[in-house]
C-alpha cells in the first residue's frame, strides 16, 4: 500500500493517542468486523480557531478560569446579535453590505477546544507558535487565490461554496475544520470503506480501507483518501486535489493547498463521547515545514439534515448576471467583499 513517509510529529500524535488510552483505561468499542468503531454523529464545533490569536501568543493552553470569561463574551455576544431588529430603523446607505444570515442561524459552538484536559488556544499545535508556516511562495499563491474572488467572469472563478459544489469551509477535510455552521460529521464503517458524511454541503468523502492511490492520479473534490488501522486508530492519507480546492477556510482563518498536498488524519475514540482528530498537513509548495493539529470530536444525538444548497442557489446566476450587466454599462461590478 502506497503510504506517506512518517514525520516525527505524526510518531508524536501515535504515542499521545496510546499514552491517553493507557493513562484513562478506555477501551473502545469494536465493530463486527473487529475494529475500533466509529460510527454515529460526531461535531467539531468549537470556538477555537485554526491559528492561535495575538492575544494567546505563546500559550497553546490557558486555565479554567480564562475560558470561562471568554464564552461568556461568545455567549453575550449571541444574546446581543439574537435581539429583534429595530422595526423604526433606517435603511443602510446605498452600496453598503447587509450581511448575510443572522445569528439564528449560526452554529460555531460556545466553547473552546479541550484536548487532553487542556483547554487549547488553537488547533495549530506545530509549529509551536500556532500559526501557518507559509512560505513566500505559499503566500504569494494565497494571495492570488484571494484575488480571484473579485473576478465575475464565469462560475469556476468563484468560490465553491458559492458554487454549491463543495461546503465553503474545510469541514468535509481534510484536514476536517470548524465552521460558522453546520460542523456535523456522520461516520459509517464497513470492513472496507469508511464514509465521512459531513453536514456543510452534504459532502461525503469515501475512504477505501486497504486500498493504494488512484494511478494514474485522480483528483477528486476532498482528495483521494486510502485507509488503514493502528491498533485502535484509524489512519487516513489523503492527496491529488481537485485543482480548484486550493483555498479554504476554517472559522476566521483561511489556508491554502496545492493538489499535491498530503494530509494524513488519525481518529482515536477516547471515551464513549469523544474521537481525538489529529492531521498533519505535508506541502512544501506552499510551507517552510509540515503543520499539525489537533481537536476533539464530540458525540451528538442531533442529526445530519441534507444541506439543499443548489435547489436555492438564486445568488450565482444572479451576481454573473449583474457582472454581465454591468460590463454592458462600462460600470466597476464589485457586489462582494473579497476579504469577506
Amino acid at each position: 500500500m502506497q503510504k506517506l513517509k512518517p514525520v516525527l510529529s505524526a510518531a508524536l500524535f501515535v504515542f499521545a493517542s496510546l499514552a491517553e488510552a493507557a493513562e484513562t483505561g478506555y477501551i473502545p468499542p469494536r465493530t463486527e468486523f473487529g475494529v475500533p468503531d466509529l460510527q454515529g454523529t460526531w461535531s467539531i464545533a468549537t470556538q477555537t480557531n485554526l491559528e492561535r490569536a495575538d492575544r494567546f501568543e505563546g500559550n497553546l493552553v490557558i486555565s479554567e478560569e480564562q475560558a470561562i470569561q471568554i464564552e461568556a463574551r461568545v455567549r453575550a455576544r449571541n444574546e446581543a446579535s439574537n435581539q429583534p431588529s429595530d422595526p423604526n430603523r433606517e435603511a443602510p446607505a446605498a452600496g453598503s453590505g447587509v450581511g448575510g444570515y443572522n445569528t439564528f442561524w449560526m452554529d460555531p459552538g460556545e466553547r473552546l477546544a479541550v484536548v487532553n484536559g487542556e483547554i487549547r488556544t488553537s488547533i495549530l499545535i506545530d509549529p509551536a507558535d500556532g500559526r501557518l508556516p507559509y512560505s513566500e511562495q505559499g503566500r504569494a499563491n494565497y494571495a492570488a487565490a484571494m484575488q480571484q474572488r473579485v473576478s465575475y467572469d464565469g462560475p469556476e472563478v468563484r468560490p465553491l461554496g458559492e458554487r454549491c459544489t463543495v461546503g465553503f469551509g474545510s469541514t468535509g477535510g481534510p484536514p476536517k475544520l470548524p465552521v460558522l455552521y453546520n460542523n456535523l460529521t456522520e461516520i459509517v464503517q464497513t470492513e472496507d470503506y469508511v464514509v465521512l458524511l459531513a453536514e456543510m454541503n452534504h459532502d461525503a468523502r469515501i475512504i477505501r480501507i486497504g486500498g493504494e492511490f488512484q494511478e494514474p492520479p485522480q483528483y477528486y473534490w476532498m482528495g483521494d483518501s486510502i485507509g488503514y488501522y493502528e491498533d485502535d486508530t484509524l489512519v487516513v492519507e489523503t492527496t491529488n486535489f481537485h485543482p480548484q480546492q486550493s483555498l479554504r477556510s476554517s472559522l476566521e482563518h483561511r489556508f491554502y493547498g496545492s493538489q499535491q498536498m498530503h494530509v494524513t488524519e488519525r481518529f482515536t475514540r477516547v471515551a464513549d463521547d469523544v474521537i481525538l482528530y489529529q492531521f498533519t498537513v505535508n506541502d512544501p509548495e506552499n510551507y517552510t515545514q509540515t503543520w499539525s493539529g489537533e481537536l476533539p470530536m464530540n458525540l451528538t444525538d442531533d442529526e445530519v439534515f441534507e444541506y439543499a444548497c443548489h435547489e436555492g442557489n438564486y445568488a450565482l446566476p444572479g451576481i454573473l448576471a449583474g457582472a454581465r450587466r454591468a460590463e454592458v454599462e462600462g460600470n466597476d461590478y464589485a457586489p462582494t467583499d473579497p476579504g469577506q
